[in-house]
């Protein structure tokens, strides 16, 4: 029987390799990649196309919900997996209204893991315990009736550039990260700006931080 190939994306580099150990340890898994923010493991992924992706919610660059969205454009195929620490409806609805295939939480038993990337591999919903298949219908529904407002409005660039800034890189940083120029970038950056109806880069962490898009602390 084939392996299933998964890539793996988070920030904590503990939490990567104890994920790999574990599907080393299982078998029938093969891990291609490991990724430390949501720019590389969007690359990555578009590069070596596995299976599954499980995908951290809070990382660099962009988030696991961002990296949800853009993968399901780029390559639909592809399986998904958030982890994460939060168990907030909010959180889950926006996985699901982006894509994900499948929500599971930190701090879950091992086996959960090995359970959820086998389940969404072969085609499966798969949502931590204690969500039953009709709150799972219902957040499905939910999700795919709900909207982020001005932020739906942004195109992918300008969603990269205004998580970039709002983790306070310059335009300098984003083009090199983005591998556009700093005009460019400043275009983007107004644009988002005004769709958003922000005025500073104070606005723009307040948005960022109010819409979940990133953490606490970067």
């Amino acid at each position: 029987m084939s392996q299933i190939r998964v890539v793996l994306a988070d920030d904590h580099p503990v939490v990567l390799q104890g994920i790999k150990m574990l599907l080393d340890s299982v078998g029938g898994f093969d891990v291609v990649g490991l990724a430390k923010n949501g720019l590389e493991v969007v690359e990555m992924v578009e590069k070596i196309q596995p299976e599954v992706v499980m995908v951290d919610l809070m990382m660099p660059g962009l988030n696991g919900l961002e990296v949800v969205r853009q993968l399901k454009h780029r390559c639909p195929h592809v399986r998904i997996v958030v982890f994460s620490m939060h168990a907030d409806e909010s959180y889950v609805l926006q996985a699901l209204k982006n894509g994900a295939d499948g929500y599971v939480l930190k701090g879950c038993d091992p086996q959960v893991v090995e359970e959820a990337l086998r389940s969404v591999a072969e085609g499966r919903r798969f949502l931590s315990s204690g969500i039953s298949d009709y709150a799972i219908n219902s957040l499905i529904e939910k999700a795919q009736h709900s909207t982020n407002g001005a932020y739906d409005t942004l195109s992918a660039r300008e969603r990269e550039v205004m998580h970039l800034a709002a983790e306070g890189n310059s335009n300098a940083d984003i083009g090199g990260k983005l591998f556009i120029s700093p005009r460019t970038v400043e275009v983007h950056r107004a644009s988002l700006m005004r769709k958003l109806g922000l005025k500073s880069q104070t606005d723009l962490v307040r948005y960022a931080l109010g819409k979940g898009l990133m953490p606490l602390a970067v």
